[in-house]
Formats: structure tokens, sequence, C-alpha cells
């Protein structure tokens, strides 16, 4: 069975298999040396424009935030990402990957976003040291039938 040059744009695009689109405004928080540049470009290059950085202040449709275990409490940081988006939008919460420094255990995900009043999908890799949980408000969730 062969894959349109769509689909294999969005096996091998993480920043389209999470969902970016075009025109999208997406703000960046927790943003530091460590983060994975080429994840970063091809966000940018899906919505066709800049990531906002955390002195963006105005709402946007998506907030990546990229959080590691000794960044403080999850679900504060989860809480505070929703404030940035738009009614319905999604939070992209990118954590290290097993082994690496920072590493945030999957259960600490699903919990804090549970207490945030996200639903959490199943973690993804998108890229060499960072996995990818996208989180949804209710709303979100329920209007993607």
């Amino acid at each position: 069975m062969s894959a349109t040059a769509d689909h294999a744009e969005e096996r091998t695009n993480p920043a389209g298999r999470l969902g970016f689109q075009p025109g999208q405004v997406v703000q960046e928080i927790g943003y530091d040396d460590d983060v994975d540049q080429e994840l970063r470009k091809a966000i940018e290059e899906a919505v066709e424009g800049d990531l906002m950085d955390e002195d963006f202040d105005d709402v946007a449709d998506a907030v990546v935030l990229w959080f590691r275990d000794d960044d403080g409490d999850l679900t504060d940081a989860l809480v505070d990402a929703t404030t940035y988006i738009e009614e319905g939008g999604a939070i992209l919460l990118l954590t290290p990957k097993t082994g690496r420094s920072g590493y945030v255990e999957p259960s600490e995900i699903q919990d804090a976003a549970t207490t945030a009043g996200l639903t959490a999908s199943k973690s993804v890799s998108v890229g060499k040291d960072w996995s990818g949980s996208r989180l949804a408000t209710p709303k979100a969730a329920k209007s993607k039938r």
C-alpha cells in the first residue's frame, strides 16, 4: 500500500504529526540551550511563522512547553500555559526521553494534565532527546470526533 506525499510528510515531519497548521500562532515556553532546534524549525515551517516567546502578550492557538523534571511543578506549568491559549487550543508538552537529564515520568505527566483539566494523548518521540504529549482542553478533545 502506498502513501500519498501528504501522508509521508506527516510521518516524517513531527510538527505535522502533532497537528500544527499554517497560520497558527504558537507560543514557546521553557526554551533553553537543550531544546531540539530541528523540531523548533519544523514547527515554524508548519505554522509558516516564528514561535512567540514567553513575553508574547496575546492569545496563542497553541503552546509548546519544554519541561524538565527540575523546572518546578508540572501542574502549575500546565495551568499557567492554559492561560496563553485560545479556548480549544492545545499544549505540546515536551519532556526529555527516558535516561536523559530532566526525564519526567509518564504517570506524573498524566496526573498533572488531569489536575490541570487537560486530556493527554499518548507520548510520541519528537526528536533524539525529547518526547511530546499533545494536551487538549476538554472542549478541544470533544471537537475531534
